[in-house]
């Protein structure tokens, strides 16, 4: 194919183009879509700016070595001590399972009765009974 024949072929196709977006054009939803979106120029460019605006302090947070230091830091210290508590848990689960194991004795009626005296056991008892008036509530009122 010459030069020329290419020419020609790229113009017929951009005229061909252009009437594929000329016969759009025409179309009345088209037409009304457009005079919606001239009316709203101004609140889209609004809209646009503040975009803009936000996308920007965005990108500059995310790219501030200072700013991404500072939110690492903080979030440790907002997850220290809840990972320090896990971990507490953990070590006192383990430890208690190695207890179990090494013990082969059987609480009786006198032991249990010993062990109800225990505040933590208090606790957890009455904890376990607020939970489930609280469940037998909301069971009823959804009924």
């Amino acid at each position: 194919m010459s030069e020329n024949q290419q020419e020609v072929a790229v113009t017929q196709e951009a005229t061909k183009e252009s009437r594929d977006v000329l016969d759009q054009l025409m179309k009345p939803e088209v037409q009304q879509s457009l005079t919606v979106l001239v009316e709203n120029l101004p609140k889209l460019t609004e809209m646009v700016t503040l975009m803009t605006d936000a996308y920007d302090v965005a990108r500059s947070l995310a790219t501030d070595p200072v700013f991404i230091g500072d939110m690492k830091s903080s979030m440790g210290e907002f997850v220290k001590p809840v990972t320090d508590s896990a971990k507490g848990l953990a070590s006192a689960a383990i430890e208690a399972n190695d207890r179990v194991q090494t013990t082969d004795g059987s609480v009786g009626l006198f032991g249990l009765l010993k062990m109800l005296k225990d505040p933590n056991v208090q606790k957890t008892l009455r904890f376990s009974q607020a939970f489930l008036d609280i469940l037998n509530e909301r069971q009823r009122e959804s009924k």
